[in-house]
């Protein structure tokens, strides 16, 4: 499927956001958390075969720390997997491609780079200048 063609209208167009579309982000999304769901499938599988014992110190450690980068890696993954469950939720409601903050329309061109983004781009610019000057603070 052509992405440039099939999510085509831009946000101003009052056709955005329309059954086309959010079947488009509805397949990309379901796509990418099955992408997900493989890889986390993998490296439970090889962890389960991965249970080598080393005499080697060293390789020991290095087997340990292999092993919780990959951990922490699924983790994150597991938190994106939620992400996308809801924006599939926000498809389900018609809510899907319009910001939070605003109610205005989230480009095309931002939800086909994050498919999961919840805020336009400028309320996303306000809420990281926010969070800057929190932490400055």
């Amino acid at each position: 499927m052509d992405a440039e063609r099939d999510v085509s209208l831009v946000a101003g167009d009052e056709n955005f956001m329309d059954d086309r579309q959010r079947e488009h982000f509805r397949r990309k999304l379901l796509a990418w958390k099955k992408d997900i769901l493989d890889e986390n499938k993998k490296t439970i599988q090889r962890l389960q075969n991965a249970n080598v014992q080393f005499s080697d110190l060293v390789d020991r450690a290095a087997s340990a720390a292999d092993k919780i980068v990959e951990m922490h890696e699924r983790d994150r993954e597991r938190k994106l997997v939620a992400k996308i469950d809801a924006a599939l939720q926000r498809i389900q409601e018609g809510t899907y491609g319009y910001c939070e903050h605003t109610g205005e329309p989230i480009s095309i061109e931002r939800l086909e780079a994050r498919p999961i983004a919840t805020l336009s781009f400028a309320a996303q610019e306000h809420h990281e200048r926010n969070k800057k000057s929190h932490r400055a603070t």
